[in-house]
């Protein structure tokens, strides 16, 4: 029972400090935006082009890369 005397004021404390970090994560705006990373999550990305799979003309700016060195996907017609 003399354990009782440390267990309760711990779990009373560590209780507090939960609900101090619930409302400091409200007032700061974590929950502001509830459907946004749902969207995120399905949000379809396959219109994206692989690098592999550009055309010569689609270079990214910078990259350097030219036709003769550009990789090319098995199966794709160019």
């Amino acid at each position: 029972m003399d354990i009782l005397v440390i267990l309760v004021p711990l779990a009373l404390g560590l209780g507090l400090l939960g609900l101090v970090g619930f409302l400091w994560s409200l007032n700061s705006g974590q929950y502001d935006d509830l459907d946004g990373a749902t969207w995120r999550a399905i949000m379809d990305d396959d219109d994206r082009i692989p690098e592999a799979a550009r055309e010569p003309d689609q270079e990214t700016p910078g990259s350097g890369a030219t036709t003769l060195t550009k990789p090319r996907l098995p199966g794709l017609k160019s």
